[in-house]
């Protein structure tokens, strides 16, 4: 993937820098409903920036950071091959409807066809009907359940 991406709009998709660390943090809290820990947002946050299995882009217009998407990347033997996952991805509510997050993942697809990724694949809660919508019009395609099992409260 180029190293910056930018699209008609004027919206401009590049890697995210230890600067989007803060609005990164505000997303997330955002996107979770809960004020997460930032202690251990920033530690995880400085590793997985440092990390070349960890992708993350922010999606810029008028010099704002208005998204952000998270995908990590596995070597996965039941695929022979590279896998991407997506793990967050953010648009601020007032920039919503205007196909940010759509050109975010496009973006990511690029990175993901540039890198030979055998395939990118993304879990989001159930109850995120509207979520659930946006990846399948992107041509995400159900085809697996997920469980989880709380290990702390």
């Amino acid at each position: 993937m180029p190293i910056q991406s930018t699209f008609p709009n004027g919206l401009t998709i590049r890697p995210a820098t230890q600067i989007d660390e803060s609005t990164i943090y505000n997303f997330l809290c955002i996107l979770e409903e809960a004020t997460l820990d930032r202690a251990s947002f920033t530690a995880i946050f400085q590793q997985n920036t440092a990390n070349p299995l960890v992708h993350y882009l922010v999606a810029e217009l008028q010099e704002k950071v208005v998204g952000f998407v998270s995908c990590h990347v596995q070597y996965l033997l039941h695929h022979t091959g590279k896998v991407g996952e997506i793990q967050e991805l953010f648009v601020r509510p007032e920039f919503r409807n205007q196909r940010i997050g759509k050109q975010l993942i496009t973006a990511l697809i690029d990175l993901a066809i540039n890198e030979n990724f055998v395939n990118l694949e993304v879990t989001t809660n159930q109850k995120r009907a509207d979520t659930i919508r946006f990846y399948e019009r992107e041509t995400f395609i159900r085809t697996h359940v997920k469980l989880v099992k709380p290990l702390q409260s």
